[in-house]
């Protein structure tokens, strides 16, 4: 009775031995597999860090919007750097079929975007991020008094125009149609900036613009809206291009764009939502 006793502590010394063993194998198991995924983390959240350069071919009137997502961006992706080229649309549509470098495209109608896709220079369908609406600007205080479209085909008036290959010359022009109106202006600027700044150096008395313009001169010109600009809103579509060469960057810049944050700022731009 003696020896079963002893034998059964025995035993029970060799099972709490076993067990400890067991516990200390599992716990270096557990170690290593979350040593692991601590480590596969870490290495996911490296490889998703964004770093490089994009160009961006944007119609002249997103310089402002967009060169202040750009410092959003470049804050939240401090190893990015966004360069820009702002200019017409259709100027820059030829310049990407044309191989210039770029990695995103964002224009101010559909048909200068159909320029790039039909060439096969973008990835995917370009999306609709904004829409914008004409307007009038004048010389600051209005001293000719234009209240209307019809106003600008004054005799004596000097206006300026886009060319009608640019968006805002054909929306121009579609407005004038809606309103059967016909107007010769003093000069047709290649891109929006150009007609706005011909009135902010008093080299006109207005131009046809967009409201974004002319919000973003301030006081260097005052706008008048008139109604034949609704039947000549503008879609600005967005496209990641074919030859990107940091396609990642591109992508989260399109992204930022289209975000409520970017369509936050576009809208106190003056943007319409898509």
């Amino acid at each position: 009775m003696i020896r079963s006793a002893r034998r059964t502590r025995r035993m029970l010394r060799m099972t709490g031995a076993g067990a400890a063993v067991l516990l200390a194998v599992s716990a270096c198991s557990s170690s290593d597999s979350d040593t692991s995924k601590d480590s596969s983390t870490r290495g996911s959240s490296a490889s998703d860090k964004l770093s490089g350069e994009v160009t961006v071919f944007a119609a002249a009137s997103l310089k402002e919007s967009f060169t202040t997502l750009r410092e959003r961006f470049e804050k939240e992706h401090p190893d990015t750097k966004v360069t820009f080229s702002f200019g017409g649309s259709d100027s820059l549509a030829a310049s990407i079929t044309g191989g210039a470098p770029a990695d995103v495209f964002a224009a101010a109608s559909p048909r200068t975007m159909k320029i790039v896709t039909d060439n096969g220079d973008a990835v995917g369908a370009p999306a609709t991020f904004v829409r914008n609406q004409l307007e009038i600007a004048t010389l600051p205080g209005n001293p000719d008094k234009v209240s209307s479209l019809k106003d600008l085909t004054r005799s004596g008036l000097k206006v300026v125009l886009c060319d009608k290959t640019v968006p805002c010359g054909a929306a121009a022009q579609k407005a004038l149609d809606a309103g059967g109106l016909k107007l010769t202006p003093v000069s047709y600027e290649q891109d929006v900036k150009s007609a706005l700044n011909k009135v902010v150096l008093k080299e006109a008395d207005a131009a046809v613009v967009y409201k974004t313009d002319v919000k973003a001169a301030g006081d260097k010109v005052e706008g008048v809206e008139f109604p034949e600009s609704a039947k000549a809103i503008n879609d600005y579509p967005i496209a990641l291009l074919k030859n990107a060469r940091n396609a990642e960057v591109a992508k989260a810049f399109i992204a930022l764009v289209r975000s409520a944050e970017g369509q936050k700022v576009l809208g106190g731009a003056g943007f319409l939502k898509p």
